[in-house]
């Protein structure tokens, strides 16, 4: 058993240890978090505040209203219950979801980890050992006179062993495993608000492909129309065999345009399917038409001092470079001397019943310092890489923060251009379809020939297409611009369990 003396031997010396864990400051740099961008706005993207308004679906007049904040569900503003149901399927059945959450159970853990490298370990060992003496040589040292060489050995002991942290070095490192899982907890909300914003996307890219493909297949059918009209002429000798071929090739181009728009169509679903963490063979019920998305009316802006708050990729960025701070401390630490204290009591006796008893007990303790003599240089240069890596780190956060401001900037940008483009669109459509009852009406009172009506429906049906291209162009800017500002993930509180 320990003595008295050899405890407080022993706590004397651990205390020591810790006192100059506590008294002593870590090496390498103190992380200090950026200083935010001091821009008042993204240039002249922000310079307007109204989204002009077309008097037609999807043509809502939007504004921007600087520092509004973001509701975590921020789908819900499309006003699309089958959005709002297939989200959250993706949200519990996705994969990455799934390995991003893994990801963070495993940085919390590895923190936890290394957190317990303040503490000593402390390790207990039970042996038993039979051994034969040489009789005729030496003299037994368990059994006199010497008739049995036979014996048995029994020792339970501890073992205790510290590092004292005296340059800082553990601390660093436990520094940079907290930053590591507040990196990862990051890439869990990009993964969230990257999930979210592809299937809202993907909605409105099949609503998108739905309406183009039925303005085709009714264009592909005036054409087919025309076509017959103008064989028919040909065989009463009104029009060339130029004037067949031409319609003919015109006719050719607009069907070899549905096999795409078709393979589009299946293909997105293909994908809405696997965010939704399904097979193909799983396909959703739910299909999408721009009729039934409501535009969002009021549209967030946030300064960029606090976009970089909101940013997930960003504050990935900065965690990492606090990872890379820390570990140029503990590179720094590695270079200096070690130190260890180590302690180890017990019992030893031939018998175990006599393991407790007076006399068997035995103890020691000591310190040890090691210090690196000479290594060819690798501890400099993992220190030097070390720097190295913190630069680039630095580098990289700023590199972050440029594109998210650039994300923003270019979203407001095409907010304002498919504002105008659609208003366009809308005017074109109205004259083209103006243009078609007219024909109508002329055709009626027999002033225009056949020909002339179907030709002006084929330029209403692609005023048409055009304008279900430029509708669907809204609505994707307009999820792109939530996800570009963060999403609101600050304001989610449901589903983040690991």
């Amino acid at each position: 058993m320990m003595k008295p003396n050899a405890r407080k031997l022993l706590l004397t010396a651990w205390a020591a240890g810790l006192a100059g864990v506590t008294a002593s400051c870590a090496v390498g740099p103190d992380f200090k978090r950026p200083e935010p961008p001091s821009a008042s706005g993204y240039g002249t993207a922000s310079a307007q505040v109204d989204i002009v308004a077309t008097d037609v679906p999807g043509g809502n007049a939007q504004r921007l209203i600087v520092g509004q904040d973001i509701p975590a569900q921020w789908w819900t503003l499309f006003q699309s219950p089958k959005l709002n149901q297939l989200i959250e399927q993706a949200m519990k059945s996705n994969a990455d979801i799934a390995a991003a959450k893994a990801a963070l159970r495993q940085a919390h853990e590895l923190y936890a980890a290394e957190r317990a490298t303040f503490f000593p370990t402390v390790a207990g060992n039970f042996t038993a050992t039979r051994a034969k003496n040489p009789i005729g040589s030496i003299a037994n040292p368990t059994v006199l006179p010497q008739e049995n060489p036979y014996y048995n050995l029994y020792t339970a002991q501890v073992s205790v062993s510290y590092v004292p942290d005296v340059f800082g070095g553990t601390r660093r490192a436990v520094e940079a495993s907290r930053a590591q899982a507040e990196a990862t907890r990051f890439q869990l909300e990009a993964t969230y608000l990257t999930l979210s914003s592809n299937v809202v996307v993907a909605a409105i890219q099949e609503a998108s492909l739905r309406g183009q493909i039925a303005a085709t297949q009714r264009l592909l059918q005036l054409q087919h129309q025309l076509t017959e009209k103008t064989r028919q002429q040909r065989t009463l000798g009104t029009v060339s065999n130029l004037d067949v071929l031409t319609q003919e090739a015109a006719e050719a181009q607009t069907a070899a345009t549905l096999p795409s728009l078709q393979r589009q169509l299946h293909q997105t679903r293909d994908a809405l399917t696997a965010l939704l963490g399904r097979l193909p063979s799983d396909e959703p019920e739910e299909t999408f038409r721009l009729d039934e998305l409501f535009l969002p009316v009021e549209l967030p802006v946030s300064l960029p001092s606090k976009l970089v708050e909101q940013r997930p990729d960003v504050r990935q960025a900065e965690a990492n470079l606090h990872v890379a701070s820390a570990q140029a401390g503990v590179a720094l630490a590695d270079m200096l001397p070690q130190f260890v204290i180590t302690a180890d009591t017990g019992s030893s006796a031939l018998k175990i019943s006599d393991l407790l008893k007076t006399g068997t007990g035995f103890w020691d303790v000591g310190a040890s310092l090691t210090q690196t003599l000479f290594d060819a240089g690798a501890l400099l240069h993992k220190h030097r890489a070390a720097d190295a890596a913190l630069d680039q780190a630095g580098a990289q956060y700023r590199a972050a923060v440029i594109v998210a401001c650039q994300n923003v900037a270019d979203t407001l940008h095409a907010l304002q251009a498919d504002a105008q483009a659609l208003k366009a669109s809308a005017e074109a459509e109205r004259a083209a379809k103006a243009a078609f009852e007219l024909a109508q009406q002329q055709r009626e009172l027999g002033t225009i020939s056949f020909v002339a009506v179907m030709n002006a429906e084929t330029l209403y049906q692609q005023a048409e297409l055009a304008f279900v291209q430029a509708q669907a162009s809204r609505y994707s800017d307009t999820a792109a611009l939530f996800q570009a500002l963060g999403g609101g993930w600050w304001n989610r509180t449901e589903g983040r369990s690991l």
